[in-house]
């Protein structure tokens, strides 16, 4: 504990365990010494998270969509993971969005692109950048917001969203060192998207027969 105006000694504490999320209400008060203030965490969140339709956050709510769809948001997200979304039976995947309306003032609406950069993996559990630099997701999902209204543009309504499905291995066989790939180009890879309602089993008939992967 330290007093107002002073800085904290530093401690030795060896080895500084990696800290574990938990999940939270928004009820939780900021506080003073332990002494709640009359501010909510609700409020930091209404505050720095309510533009959901900048990249950022829509980003966010992609992944969530694909956890959600995939019924692994039972634990927190883990940010900078090697992977965005693990499954209860081991499927790493790797969750990409873009979107055509942008929260700021747009002349046109924006081309869709997706980042597919390999990347030397970061591992959560053991604070260790990989050697390699690889794609270590076993499958990507695209999440697409394709609406393009602005008015109406609402990523919260999943009808507004499209995912293709694309197993690592075809995309290292098709784009090994492309760093991204457009829409049309996405399309010939993948195929037709499909619908969140539909994506839970797009994934599940990959996940029966992929290949094992280190």
């Amino acid at each position: 504990m330290t007093t107002a105006g002073t800085l904290p000694e530093l401690q030795e504490t060896t080895p500084l365990e990696a800290l574990i999320a938990r999940r939270r209400t928004g009820e939780e008060p900021f506080h003073a010494n332990g002494q709640p203030l009359d501010v909510r965490l609700l409020s930091f969140w209404q505050w720095a998270c309510s533009e959901i339709c900048g990249n950022a956050l829509r980003g966010l709510i992609a992944e969530y969509l694909v956890a959600h769809a995939l019924e692994s948001v039972d634990t927190c997200r883990v940010e900078w993971d090697a992977c965005d979304v693990r499954t209860a039976g081991g499927l790493k995947v790797e969750v990409k969005s873009s979107g055509y309306i942008q929260s700021w003032k747009q002349h046109r609406l924006s081309a869709i692109s997706f980042d597919i950069a390999p990347k030397r993996g970061w591992d959560a559990a053991t604070n260790i950048l990989g050697d390699t630099v690889q794609r270590a997701a076993d499958v990507y999902v695209f999440a697409l917001h394709a609406h393009q209204v602005k008015a109406t543009a609402d990523p919260l309504d999943v009808t507004q969203w499209l995912f293709f499905v694309v197993p690592t291995a075809v995309l290292d066989g098709r784009h090994a060192r492309q760093k991204r790939i457009g829409l049309e180009s996405l399309r010939r890879l993948a195929g037709a998207p499909v619908a969140f309602a539909e994506l839970r089993a797009a994934v599940a008939a990959f996940e029966v027969s992929r290949p094992c992967r280190g």
